[in-house]
């Protein structure tokens, strides 16, 4: 049976008509389930008990809790949530000063097959429903301390284009969460086709996966170079306007000896001119059977001054819950190994 929950408005009034029920139904049902987060038909005590008989016959109200949680000594918390045919996906809780921020999956598994990335290895599985992209959200135990969501997750969100934005809408628009656009961030390998159907659809912010400005370097790295090559990625970006609120931020891993020498610096300032953007550093997290090794301190360091000096903001993100195992798909990876499933041959 179809879930209700995770339903656009126009969704709603479709199957409100298809009922036959009162046209209003349809923003009493977006009320009680994304502003009052009710989890059965009972609650939503301002329909008629006809009505909500309907809605019970033709849908269901469908959460999953989550089945772990790792907590980490920084205050970080990473979520294993279930997913169909006894899956897992990922949701990281981090907390900081001044915002909350949640990590959300858009995919279970990914099928990019980035070289640094362990949810890769798992191969792809399946598109995230609009539901259970909210439901990483909806059933969050600190859903109402959160400040910031971003799409960085298990999955590229440029895969599951059509149901990303859907979520995004119910999360933005006035009858679902509400949101600011400017608190959410997609992040993507360079999706061009996707990516500027996300940009013309909302307002959010976007994140590119670029890790090398170099074309024969990011082949090695990101299969996706040989598709959409990374120049083109930045050429696409220059017809969008980021002069407001809305912001483009570059994703950058360091790898010892691979992507971190002035060099690469000199190219990525020639390869982001003219384009208003910051550069977000990051430090590696070593996974399983990986030959990439994490920059040194000191040579991050040198490179961030570089790319400062030549006018392009850069900050270094800091590392959160590396004791509960930060990288991305450890979590559900070391659950499915556990299911004895086909993950470990591509470990």
């Amino acid at each position: 049976m179809d879930n209700l929950f995770g339903k656009t408005l126009g969704e709603f009034k479709d199957i409100v008509n298809k009922l036959e029920l009162p046209n209003y139904t349809a923003t009493q049902i977006s009320d009680w389930l994304y502003k009052k987060k009710i989890v059965s038909f009972d609650q939503m005590t301002n329909i008629s008990k006809q009505s909500r008989e309907k809605l019970s016959e033709n849908y269901e109200l469908r959460f999953m809790a989550h089945s772990k949680v790792d907590n980490s000594a920084d205050g970080t918390k990473k979520y294993l949530f279930p997913a169909s045919s006894n899956r897992y996906i990922e949701a990281a809780f981090i907390p900081e000063l001044k915002r909350n921020t949640l990590c959300i999956s858009s995919q279970v598994g990914c099928k990019m097959g980035c070289l640094f990335c362990l949810t890769g290895k798992q191969g792809f599985q399946a598109n995230l429903g609009v539901d259970e992209i909210l439901n990483q959200v909806q059933l969050l135990p600190e859903r109402d301390s959160l400040t910031n969501i971003v799409y960085m997750g298990m999955g590229e969100p440029m895969d599951n284009i059509n149901n990303v934005l859907k979520s995004i809408e119910v999360l933005t628009s006035e009858y679902g969460y509400f949101w600011s656009p400017k608190r959410i961030t997609v992040s993507t390998i360079g999706i061009i086709p996707a990516m500027q159907q996300f940009m013309e659809k909302c307002r959010c912010h976007i994140a590119i996966s670029l890790h090398t400005p170099f074309e024969d370097e990011r082949k090695k790295l990101m299969p996706i170079q040989n598709v959409y090559p990374i120049i083109d990625v930045i050429k696409a970006l220059r017809k969008y306007d980021f002069s407001g609120q809305r912001r483009v931020s570059i994703e950058y891993i360091m790898f010892s000896g691979l992507n971190d020498s002035l060099r690469h610096a000199n190219e990525l300032v020639r390869l982001l001119s003219g384009l208003k953007c910051r550069i977000n550093l990051i430090r590696f997290h070593p996974i399983y059977n990986s030959p990439l090794r994490a920059s040194d301190d000191i040579t991050i360091q040198q490179f961030m001054d570089k790319l400062n000096k030549k006018g392009i903001t850069t900050t270094l993100r800091a590392s959160r819950g590396q004791d509960i195992g930060a990288a991305c798909g450890l979590l559900s990876t070391k659950e499915m190994i556990k299911k004895n499933t086909n993950v470990t041959e591509n470990l």
